[in-house]
């Protein structure tokens, strides 16, 4: 079996100039024969019956022992026995049987074969016996004269080397397979020879001793170098071959580069692996025995695979940069950057060191609003500006998206900087655009373990400079990454408060402010624990949102909310039921038909319905939304404006937002009786909504103080703990008994 090569003939092993061992030959390790009986004669008669015999060429040599006891423990000691003649009767009538037993099952000596013999015919195993205990012969002592204890010997032996071979050959197959995936892993040439003259010498059970080199004997510069060197030949790496102190193995390697083939010496092995461009190689092993059958079988497999590698090799090394490469920019990416802090923190060079990471404020609306064409244009000008600007000693990488990270001295990595550098406009197709980017920082600490962690540190300040708002920048430290966790830990319970079903609702009435009655009711989340404690909605509802789990929460709200209404309402009452929408959940495709399925399940009709949103929605594009609350209210279901003033205000799209309700913010109504520029708010939102033909409505009114400004402004409803605290599902029943509803 050899290695195919272009067009020429497989590669096959060529002696040099050695003959074979002959047929004859007693330096050939001997067969190993145990003899297992309790009567001497027994043992005196097979030593001499055995007397010169060799068996496939080489003799044989004998092992005795009196007790199956006493075969165990030389087997135990002796492991590489090829046949055991066994007496069946020794010390017990079952003697031989329990050796049996235990050979094959305590010693797990698979291979060694067993002919059993007794002098007492009456013994004699029966086939289901010799199958359950994979005896390979059976004889009586009449029968082993010399003639026939060769024969019995020789099939036995055969097939004792049969399964030898064949082991030998799945371990050594095991091992090239393993052999291969190490190899993949090196990263040079010089690695990967190291590597492959380990390989070699492991499958030969040899110690790692030897030479590799690379270079073509054939060219008319007639070069080749040594790439790894073991064992006595340690010193000689980096020499040129032909200058090799040890000019027996220079000259060994040189035949096998020359002959483009393996080459086999008394005590030396040389191994040829084809490549290109004058980079064939050649391995040298110092070896002390023959390599024939299984093993040169194997070792071409093995070579075969290692010619395949090396072959590979400038392949692998390309992919190996496109994978720490980011292709769009030409910029490293975010496994060259940890692998590069990992290579600076293990240097001792990583102290005083800051990562920075840099998120592009809204980037993703400016994609959806000029094209990624643009987008991309973008980040390409700010690759360019920072690769430019940033001192010696930086590194810049693209981390992902319109993140980028810069990795260096903390003087030079520093927010003001890094903002300065990125403060002046960026023309893009001839357009000049301002750019702010966010930023999350985290030094190095000599106990840091590793740029992984520093790059999840730095995540973690850009996650909470993000939360504060645009442009922020944020260092990482033990209390920042402790939020972080407790963030995850609160995700972790609230999806299982979810799938317990946990969750609650609470309901706060709402009254007209003109005659004092409920026209409905607000259903607000509530969490509690199994342990009792109430945590805050705002604590777990932003953890919601952040994680998506608001769409799922938010549909059991709308279900619930209507069902508990339904248990409420009379036939003839107009109560509504007011139910929060985040934006998350508005922009799911079927919102729609969630609201409509919600309806048909309370069997209400859908005035009882209304849906609080913010003016945040707007930012999931004001056409798509203002079509979608169309739809909402051509079915009869009321839409209010929650908390208008505190979040995302344009006065421009609250026009533009068709909405039944406007809802004034408990902070502005608060403020009512201290005067100020809160007061003046809420006085203006009263007459504004008005004029955009909605209803008003005042949320958190706790005094009749403010019950009363809020009715000369001619504010239309209110909700608050003046009239009645957020309240169990029982508790609002007794309470609108005892109040009057429309």
């Amino acid at each position: 079996m050899g290695i195919p090569m272009n067009d020429e003939d497989p590669l096959e092993f060529v002696p040099d100039d050695e003959p074979p061992p002959s047929a004859a030959d007693t330096t050939l390790r001997p067969w190993r024969i145990l003899i297992v009986d309790d009567a001497q004669d027994v043992h005196e008669s097979m030593r001499y019956g055995l007397r010169g015999l060799q068996i496939e060429g080489r003799p044989l040599q004998l092992f005795h022992a009196h007790s199956g006891a006493a075969a165990l423990e030389l087997l135990a000691r002796e492991r590489d026995i090829a046949v055991v003649l066994l007496d069946v009767v020794m010390e017990t009538e079952q003697a031989g049987l329990v050796t049996v037993d235990r050979i094959r099952r305590d010693l797990g000596l698979a291979h060694v074969r067993i002919v059993l013999h007794t002098g007492q015919p009456g013994h004699a195993p029966e086939i289901e016996t010799i199958r359950r205990y994979d005896i390979n012969d059976y004889k009586t002592k009449g029968e082993l004269t010399r003639e026939r204890l060769y024969v019995a010997l020789t099939t036995a032996i055969r097939s004792y080397q049969h399964l030898r071979r064949v082991e030998a050959g799945r371990r050594g197959l095991e091992q090239i397979v393993q052999a291969s995936g190490r190899l993949m892993v090196r990263e040079d040439l010089h690695g990967f020879a190291e590597a492959a003259l380990a390989e070699a010498a492991n499958l030969l059970d040899l110690p790692t001793e030897g030479l590799v080199c690379v270079g073509d004997v054939r060219s008319e510069m007639a070069y080749a170098v040594v790439l790894a060197a073991a064992g006595v030949h340690a010193a000689q790496k980096g020499r040129v071959l032909r200058e090799l102190p040890d000019r027996e193995a220079a000259a060994f390697l040189e035949r096998a580069l020359s002959g483009r083939r393996h080459v086999l010496a008394d005590r030396r092995l040389a191994l040829f692996l084809p490549g290109r461009a004058g980079r064939d190689l050649a391995i040298l092993l110092e070896t002390d025995r023959p390599t024939d059958g299984v093993r040169a079988r194997l070792l071409n497999v093995l070579c075969a695979n290692l010619a395949l590698s090396a072959a590979n090799l400038d392949l692998l090394t390309r992919l190996r940069e496109q994978a720490f490469v980011d292709r769009s920019l030409g910029l490293p990416n975010r496994l060259a950057l940890v692998e590069h802090i990992d290579a600076a923190g293990a240097a001792g060079a990583a102290r005083g060191h800051v990562l920075a990471l840099l998120d592009v404020d809204h980037f993703s609306a400016t994609n959806d609003m000029f094209g990624h064409a643009y987008g991309d244009q973008l980040l390409a000008a700010i690759a360019q500006r920072l690769a430019r600007s940033l001192p010696p000693g930086c590194l810049l990488v693209r981390v992902t998206g319109d993140t980028f990270g810069v990795w260096g001295p903390e003087v030079a990595v520093e927010p003001g900087h890094l903002n300065i550098l990125l403060a002046p406009p960026f023309e893009v197709d001839g357009v000049a655009r301002p750019v702010s980017v966010s930023m999350g920082l985290a030094r190095w600490d000599d106990g840091q373990p590793g740029g992984a962690d520093l790059a999840k540190n730095a995540a973690i300040a850009l996650k909470q400079a993000k939360s504060a708002g645009q442009s922020g920048a944020q260092y990482y430290s033990p209390e920042v990454g402790e939020a972080t966790r407790r963030s995850t830990r609160l995700l972790h319970d609230l999806r299982l408060a979810v799938d317990r079903e946990q969750l609650q609702l609470a309901f706060q009435p709402q009254l007209s402010l003109a005659s004092g009655r409920a026209v409905g009711a607000e259903a607000l989340l509530r969490w509690q624990t199994e342990e009792g404690r109430f945590v805050s909605p705002a604590q777990f509802v932003p953890v919601a949102e952040q994680s998506g789990l608001i769409v799922r929460i938010g549909r059991w709200v709308l279900r619930a909310a209507l069902q508990a209404l339904a248990r409420l309402r009379a036939p003839d009452s107009r109560l509504r039921m007011a139910v929060n929408v985040s934006p998350l959940q508005f922009a799911q495709a079927d919102f729609l038909d969630q609201v409509d399925e919600a309806l048909a399940l309370a069997q209400l009709p859908p005035q009882a319905l209304e849906l609080e949103i913010t003016e945040s929605v707007a930012m999931l594009g004001l056409e798509r939304v203002t079509g979608l609350l169309h739809e909402i209210r051509a079915r009869g279901i009321a839409v209010a404006i929650d908390d208008f003033g505190t979040g995302f205000s344009s006065l421009s799209y609250l026009d533009r937002l068709p909405a039944d309700r406007l809802k004034i913010d408990r902070a502005f109504v608060s403020a009512l009786e201290a005067g100020g520029g809160g007061a003046r708010v809420a006085e203006m939102i009263v007459p504004l909504g008005r004029r955009l033909g909605m209803q008003v409505l005042a949320e958190g009114v706790e005094t009749p103080n403010q019950a009363g400004l809020l009715r000369q402004l001619g504010c239309d409803e209110v909700q608050g703990y003046l009239y009645a605290k957020p309240m169990a599902f029982d508790a609002l029943g007794r309470w609108l008994a005892a109040h009057p509803c429309d």
